[in-house]
């Protein structure tokens, strides 16, 4: 028996790994992606909602502590005025509403767009479908901000559309279309198009072509396979490509600031200048705080309704 032993070998250093990651792998896969947003995303989160019960101080940093040591014990100072404020204030409400106004109209349009043209790449040849896409990403190539100052050159009352109206006797005074909403929604669509084709191409171009051949041979006229089929089954994208249309166009702050007027109130105006210049933490984060507790309640019911649907696939 003791020769047995002593003709086993002994295990390398890559073999008590590989045994490791069987055994823990699981829990490392899993546990990095909610280490990930621990980190990033749940800390930012408490820190905001940490200051937005804070009261405003001309000091550094600008806001009050909520923990004190006194008397070998600990107090807890909680001011939830900053939220009576935002109820009390006309400015926050109209703030709201004017960004979901203009988030909801720039989604509609930007589905008008964006579904013919990912209908149109899901039906293109495999060469020409991949020159399309890259058209479609092209734009991620190049800086954000710079594609929006493009636009004021644009837009402009000096810009190529009026010097172009003017030159072939269209008009005979330059339009005014920068520092309006229609610049601001001409703007997020033009930014956020390419997020609302690429869930709509992802979900076309995986859809069943028989299924459309068959509404066509049991009688259905193109359109009405369209409604009946084409239809329902990109539901899926619809919802996802105007969530991250939606939700980020709440919160828009650079495209408002440069091609917006001084009456198009968005809360991500409104936030930076709590921020920056009324020097306001406490009711920004407040604000902040609001705006992220509306966002949640599409998400959720985005989830919602995709669970649902793997129910009914299952």
């Amino acid at each position: 028996m003791s020769s047995d032993k002593q003709e086993l070998p002994a295990l390398s250093i890559k073999q008590r790994f590989d045994r490791w990651m069987i055994k823990h792998g699981r829990v490392l896969v899993v546990g990095i992606p909610y280490f990930w947003l621990f980190l990033f995303f749940l800390v930012p989160f408490l820190i905001v909602l940490k200051i937005s019960f804070a009261t405003a101080e001309y000091a550094q940093p600008p806001y009050s502590s909520l923990f004190e040591w006194i008397d070998e014990g600990i107090t807890v100072t909680l001011n939830f005025g900053n939220y009576l404020f935002l109820l009390s204030d006309s400015l926050y409400a109209t703030a709201y509403l004017n960004s979901i106004r203009i988030a909801a109209i720039s989604t509609i349009i930007t589905l008008l767009l964006g579904y013919p043209m990912a209908y149109g790449i899901a039906r293109a040849r495999g060469s020409v479908r991949s020159i399309l896409l890259m058209l479609v990403i092209l734009p991620f190539w190049t800086s954000f901000l710079i594609r929006v100052y493009a636009w004021i050159g644009i837009l402009d009352r000096e810009g190529l559309i009026n010097a172009f109206l003017l030159w072939t006797g269209i008009i005979s005074e330059p339009l005014i279309m920068r520092q309006t909403e229609f610049a601001v929604y001409v703007g997020i669509v033009y930014t956020y198009l390419p997020f609302m084709i690429l869930p709509l191409y992802s979900t076309l171009e995986k859809m069943d072509g028989s299924l459309i051949e068959a509404a066509l041979d049991l009688g259905c006229k193109p359109w009405q396979a369209f409604a009946k089929v084409t239809l329902p089954l990109s539901l899926p994208g619809i919802l996802a490509g105007s969530l991250l249309v939606f939700i980020p166009a709440v919160g828009e702050f650079v495209i408002p600031e440069l091609l917006g007027g001084p009456n198009t109130l968005m809360i991500g105006r409104t936030l930076w200048n709590e921020f920056f210049s009324n020097r306001d933490w406490p009711i920004a984060s407040a604000v902040a705080i609001a705006m992220l507790m509306f966002l949640v309640v599409p998400i959720m019911w985005f989830q919602h309704i995709q669970s649902k649907q793997e129910e009914g696939q299952s």
